[in-house]
């Protein structure tokens, strides 16, 4: 799988997590890359666009539910996917973050075949 994935988590052990099972999914290392929180993930996109990215909510700086609402508002962002990989369990925030074009969602903790899986649903690939 040659796609660009941007892992987007505040938690360095997720992202490295998020990472092995990325990798493990078939995506070349010099297509993963991480950010810290929302704001580094919009300037990592502004220089090197993404095909998807994996997205906590809950972060500092920018928290998922602004990316998504900034991203929006950015047309070349407009086919960047979006996938939720996040503690958040709250109906109405994890409804809101669907009407904002998130299409998967993936609660944490998970198990590294989850996100593989997870992964290949993003790209219609059978996982």
């Amino acid at each position: 799988m040659n796609y660009k994935i941007l892992i987007v988590d505040d938690s360095p052990l997720l992202r490295a997590t998020a990472r092995r099972a990325v990798l493990q999914a078939g995506v070349p290392a010099a297509l993963v890359r991480e950010a810290r929180n929302g704001q580094e993930a919009l300037d990592a996109l502004a220089t090197d666009p993404a095909d998807v990215v994996l997205l906590d909510i809950n972060m500092p700086v920018m928290d998922g539910f602004q990316f998504v609402e900034h991203k929006a508002k950015l047309p070349a962002l407009a086919k960047v996917k979006v996938a939720l990989v996040t503690t958040e369990g709250n109906k109405k925030r994890l409804e809101r973050m669907t009407e904002l074009g998130v299409t998967h969602y993936l609660r944490k903790p998970f198990e590294p075949e989850d996100l593989r899986t997870l992964v290949a649903e993003l790209f219609g690939a059978k996982g």
